[in-house]
């Protein structure tokens, strides 16, 4: 369904301040985007912060990558520099959508101070949930045809679990205060969206601000 211009305003107009999470070929990607769109907030996705930078290579693109290249993890004290910073930016003003942070229980401590000092925490954490096994096989079908055979079930498969370890933590911590929105990820990219901003809307977080002012 999409909203009027009355909601799209409303919606703009009143931001949001939301994480989402969501295993690899979930779609999480496109739902970040349609999210942003959807409450004028930029779509703060560390991963594409780190690309961007390697590919243009900024001294931080040339730390990262030598980070990466030596197959270490970015440490939790860059990443939350980056993440301060580019909250700070005036367009996070009215709200923002994260993307890839926080990936530890660590980062998540320290959000938790940056947010709770500037007085905007985190309204909802958005978790796209979606079969394993689905998954890979769209992944799988999706490497077949563009010719990636580098891209295994098994590297496929690896990644999945990854995710899942290095998320559940989060995922306790985030449902434990209340704030863990689980959302049914299969479907197309509409049913998706449509399910996300009903369950965001019943927390009273965009579409049902307008109806319980009309």
């Amino acid at each position: 369904m999409t909203p009027g211009h009355d909601q799209v305003a409303a919606n703009r107009e009143r931001g949001a301040r939301l994480l989402i999470v969501g295993p690899p070929g979930s779609g999480k990607g496109t739902q970040a985007k349609r999210i942003g769109e959807t409450f004028g907030i930029p779509d703060v996705s560390t991963g594409d912060i780190f690309r961007h930078n390697i590919r243009t290579e900024t001294p931080l693109g040339v730390q990262v990558k030598a980070i990466v290249d030596a197959g270490d993890y970015v440490p939790d004290e860059l990443t939350n520099a980056i993440v301060t910073d580019r909250l700070m930016e005036d367009d996070a003003a009215n709200g923002f959508l994260l993307d890839g942070y926080p990936r530890t229980v660590d980062q998540v401590a320290y959000l938790d101070d940056l947010l709770e000092g500037d007085g905007r925490p985190l309204e909802a954490v958005i978790r796209l949930v979606a079969d394993q096994e689905e998954i890979i096989a769209r992944l799988t079908r999706r490497a077949e045809e563009q010719g990636r055979a580098d891209d295994s079930v098994d590297a496929i498969r690896h990644r999945q679990e990854v995710y899942s370890r290095e998320t559940a933590p989060l995922v306790e911590i985030y449902r434990d205060r209340g704030l863990l929105v689980d959302v049914d990820g299969v479907g197309t990219p509409d049913e998706v969206g449509d399910r996300i901003a009903d369950a965001l809307a019943s927390r009273g977080i965009g579409e049902a601000d307008v109806e319980a002012a009309s």
